[in-house]
């Protein structure tokens, strides 16, 4: 499997810089970084986007995480490694994923659950973070970029 064309984020002045500085962003937002990896890996399966899967996953072993946590992200309902706000985040990522499975995307019983665990700062962290891995969807899904080589 080869790229249509080289990353469409280096052919276009300024997304790269953009896109950096949002992803630090969320990094500096709060919401713990390992939440954050693993909204981004949850995200990324729920869209069968192989290359972002490839590297989120690579980025939670990266940070240490445990080969349990990383490998049972698409069965986090069904395991115990991951705490009750870890799980909200996950529910709110899938819901923000999956906008065109339900009339309401994001039902409240949701959004209450994740408002439990996070303050409202958070909360947008985690819309964003959601939607910022979504985008990166769209990039890599559109050009066929394949698992493991790193867009331009």
């Amino acid at each position: 499997m080869h790229a249509r064309i080289a990353s469409p984020t280096a052919a276009v002045p300024g997304a790269v810089p953009a896109l950096r500085a949002l992803g630090e962003a969320l990094k500096r937002s709060g919401v713990p970084q390992s939440t954050l990896l693993l909204v981004y890996l949850r995200t990324s399966q729920v869209n069968g986007a192989s290359w972002n899967v490839d590297r989120h996953a690579a980025e939670m072993r990266a940070a240490g995480e445990s080969p349990e946590r990383i490998s049972a992200v698409a069965a986090w309902r069904d395991t115990p490694y991951y705490s009750d706000a870890e799980r909200a985040a996950l529910l709110l990522a899938e819901s923000a994923a999956r906008l065109g499975d339900r009339p309401d995307a994001v039902p409240d019983s949701v959004w209450h659950e994740a408002a439990r665990h996070f303050d409202e700062s958070q909360l947008a962290t985690l819309v964003l973070a959601s939607g910022f891995c979504n985008l990166w969807h769209r990039v890599v899904a559109s050009t066929r970029r394949p698992a493991g080589q790193r867009p331009g």
